[in-house]
């Protein structure tokens, strides 16, 4: 059975709560281990200098983050674990996919219309406060995405937008230089409805930004009995009836067993008083937190080992990235300079040693000539002219005629024939 790509990114700006466990990292989790899977889990730390500008807090989050994935049970060789800022094709591609974007697309995400529609009800001006970095946020992230295939991405409902956008972009990039190649899969968004938005102190969506967490390590367990007792009930003293239908219920849920739920409903509604109610909730929470808590303190306590884990899945994920930024590139023409090829020149002729007449003066004053074979070797000499015109015409006779006149003033040299005299003139005809 083919396997099915899932990625998923967690921006690195806070202390994972409770409600992030429950949402997000359980049941990526959970989903990891089928067989059919292939997982992407990244740390978005790029994301995260969007929305923060303090280096501690950064670097601080992105540890965290890792030691929890890595505390509750992520499996690395089952999956590929690393950090956004590891993988240099990630901005690559972001800018790749930045020149095919149109601006219009981008007036329209989520992030930026929420920071004009503030800037418009203060009186400011539209663009007050807005970087480039939160109006292209949809482009990197769709770079995060595209760049390894995924098949699901899960998101939350309000992450929806920014699929959508993503396979935008890769559908536009695949009809501008697929050259009738899909390069880009089209990613679905995956939305978990099962999954539980646990509700925090107040009743409201567990958030930071309403200051209504319960840590799920933070503070260990005085931290997390600390921030049930602060749930907020209704007055209604022990032995007096509850109505289950709450928030406290809720969170309670979210760790039971069936049966264990069931029990607990029960329980409130024969007068169960909040003070036990919440304590027994401690206790269930605290026994499948406990064991993570103790992972998470020696992981944090040796940064040494999460780094030692994000190379090697940054390795492994660069394995694929490297080569398909490679294909992308040759795609939009960004490609090597090599040589064309050009006909074929015609071939040099060789130079071949040839018979050589030598004319020269001696001491006497008489102008004299020499005849040699290809090999250099002596094949006659001329005797004594008293003028160099003579000697030359005697030159041009011989070759000429390639034989040698009966009253030419010639001498053999030793040991050499007339007929290897005229074979050696006629060789030098032909040429």
């Amino acid at each position: 059975m083919r396997s099915t790509r899932v990625l998923t990114g967690i921006t690195t700006t806070g202390t994972p709560h409770l409600g992030n466990y429950v949402g997000a990292i359980r049941p990526a989790i959970e989903a990891s281990r089928n067989p059919n899977t292939d997982g992407f889990f990244f740390l978005a730390d790029y994301h995260a200098l969007i929305k923060c500008d303090d280096p501690a807090r950064i670097e601080r989050s992105r540890l965290e983050i890792a030691a929890t994935w890595l505390a509750a049970g992520l499996d690395t060789e089952r999956v590929t674990f690393y950090r956004q800022s590891d993988i240099p094709e990630v901005s690559e591609l972001n800018w790749l996919l930045t020149c095919v974007t149109a601006k219009g697309q981008m007036n329209r995400a989520h992030a930026y219309k929420a920071s004009t529609d503030a800037n418009e009800a203060a009186g400011e001006d539209l663009d007050h406060g807005v970087t480039m970095g939160l109006f292209c946020y949809p482009i990197l992230m769709a770079a995060d995405i595209l760049l390894f295939n995924p098949h699901l991405v899960p998101v939350g409902r309000d992450q929806i937008q920014h699929i959508e956008m993503a396979r935008d972009v890769a559908a536009r990039f695949n009809h501008l230089f697929g050259a009738g190649k899909e390069l880009f899969v089209l990613p679905e968004a995956h939305i978990e409805e099962h999954v539980a938005t646990l509700p925090g102190l107040d009743g409201r969506k567990m958030s930071k930004s309403y200051d209504n967490t319960i840590p799920l390590f933070e503070g260990g367990p005085k931290g997390l009995k600390d921030a049930v007792a602060r749930i907020v009930t209704n007055s209604l003293l022990p032995g007096e009836p509850k109505d289950p239908d709450c928030h406290l219920v809720t969170i309670y849920e979210a760790f039971a067993s069936a049966e264990q739920a069931k029990q607990f409903r029960a329980d409130l509604v024969a007068g169960l008083g909040w003070g036990d109610a919440k304590k027994q909730l401690v206790e269930l929470i605290e026994a499948h937190v406990g064991p993570m808590r103790e992972r998470y303190a020696e992981l944090m306590a040796h940064p040494e080992r999460i780094e030692e884990l994000l190379q090697a899945g940054a390795a492994k994920a660069r394995a694929t990235a490297t080569p398909f930024i490679q294909e992308l590139r040759e795609a939009v023409g960004l490609r090597r300079m090599v040589a064309i090829a050009q006909p074929a020149a015609k071939a040099a002729k060789t130079k071949v040693a040839l018979p050589l007449f030598k004319q020269y003066r001696l001491a006497d004053g008489l102008f004299y000539f020499n005849f040699s074979d290809a090999n250099g070797r002596l094949l006659l000499e001329s005797q004594g002219f008293a003028q160099g015109k003579e000697a030359g015409q005697w030159i041009g006779q011989l070759k000429r005629e390639a034989s040698i006149p009966a009253d030419a003033p010639l001498q053999l040299a030793e040991g050499i024939s007339a007929a290897e005299v005229v074979a050696a003139l006629q060789a030098l005809q032909a040429e």
